[in-house]
């Protein structure tokens, strides 16, 4: 930790901020939906829209903000994208037309992931090691709020008697409040010395390099697809709450406070390991906890007719907690392979995991959303197949015994 960072927690607090502004945007106007329907004259599924148009903007840029960072410093890329998504909410707030919203959605998607990105690499040029784990673990932990919290914010400022507007505008709030923090409490922690020049071609290079790297695929992978068994649910959200547990329009909380509980338990655990416990031991730990969630999911889904609380969602709960004690370690040993490449590591680990999500939400998730037992088998595939990367990983380091041997 250099001398001229904040504290540890404000740190944390800081860093957890800056990634909770991209779930933000996505799940703050759920809830409004239908008002945005009936005031711009469209049906819903043109609505629907406005969330495609932000992903596809926020994964294309994704491979952009950590070069941007590597070269210009981390502040000063933060900095920017916070200016940018404050003009873009505006922009949205004020939209009378669908396709004026559309364009600023896709404005705050090419925004909304600086603070994520960036920041990850941030926590690695300040800390090393447990410190950083922990640091890791400690913005993870906050951040797990953020999707369960963003509709129940939606849903009161809408009950409050606002209009769909005042939910940008409450963005436009936050988002200020985060400018100011950071420009306050941030430090600059690549320096100038350190940066390298951005060139489109060097770029690319890198890019190829990078992510054709055999330890890097094996790695993000491993982290990326065992998400993708909870993200599955997530995805499949509507159908399991609503048709599969039978419950009504209120009874998401029964899916996302477990799956969010046991992620944010699971971070928590990790910061109280780091230090203590061998991250490899950590990283078997997790996905031992995979594992019992996987076939505990498939064994009460195989059993029953009709899924039951709180049975159907406590695997879920072990699940993301085995996945919160695994992806820290695996994150921060993706950014030690480039340690004068941080910035670009973490885009193209975060594009990985996002491509994933996508093919989960878009194709998986439909596929599988129709019956108990196929989403839980579903889940137990995307694990297994995250533990093959990992296991592929783990001896192919032992084999070289090389001076990457470190997690």
């Amino acid at each position: 930790m250099t001398t001229a960072s904040p504290s540890t927690r404000r740190l944390a607090l800081l860093l957890a901020g800056l990634s909770m502004f991209g779930p933000f945007s996505i799940d703050t106007i759920f809830p409004a939906f239908p008002l945005l329907a009936r005031e711009l004259a469209v049906d819903e599924v043109a609505v629907q829209q406005t969330v495609s148009v932000y992903l596809l903007f926020y994964g294309l840029m994704s491979l952009a903000h950590g070069p941007l960072s590597d070269a210009w410093g981390r502040k000063r890329v933060i900095l920017g994208g916070l200016v940018l998504f404050v003009a873009a909410s505006v922009g949205c707030a004020l939209s009378t037309h669908l396709g004026t919203l559309l364009v600023f959605r896709a404005l705050q998607g090419v925004s909304a992931g600086v603070g994520m990105i960036v920041g990850r690499a941030v926590i690695r040029d300040l800390y090393h090691g447990p410190d950083a784990q922990r640091l890791m673990s400690q913005v993870s932990m906050i951040f797990g709020i953020a999707p369960a919290i963003a509709p129940i914010i939606g849903g009161w400022i809408l009950l409050g008697g606002g209009d769909w507007p005042l939910i940008f505008w409450f963005l436009v709030v936050f988002s200020l409040l985060l400018l100011a923090a950071t420009a306050r409490w941030l430090p600059e922690t690549h320096p100038a010395q350190a940066r390298t020049a951005l060139s489109p071609r060097g770029l690319l290079r890198d890019y190829l390099r990078i992510g054709f790297n055999p330890r890097f695929l094996r790695l993000s992978l491993a982290g990326s697809v065992n998400f993708g068994g909870i993200f599955l649910y997530i995805a499949s959200a509507p159908v399991f709450v609503m048709q599969h547990l039978r419950l009504g329009e209120g009874g998401f909380a029964w899916l996302f406070i477990p799956t969010i509980g046991g992620m944010t338990t699971g971070a928590f655990l990790s910061g109280r390991m780091a230090g203590r416990t061998l991250p490899v031991r950590q990283i078997g730990i997790g996905f031992a906890c995979c594992a019992l969630s996987a076939v505990l999911n498939i064994a009460y889904a195989a059993s029953v007719e009709q899924l039951q609380l709180p049975w159907a969602v406590l695997p879920i709960f072990l699940g993301g907690l085995g996945t919160a004690l695994i992806f820290p370690v695996l994150a921060l040993a993706v950014l030690d392979m480039y340690p004068q490449q941080r910035g670009l590591a973490s885009s193209l680990q975060a594009f990985v995991q996002l491509m994933i999500s996508t093919v989960v939400a878009g194709v998986i998730s439909p596929l599988l959303s129709g019956r108990p037992l196929y989403l839980a088998l579903g889940m137990a595939g995307f694990m297994l197949l995250g533990f093959a990367f990992w296991y592929w990983e783990h001896r192919s380091e032992r084999h070289l015994a090389g001076p990457h041997m470190h997690i």
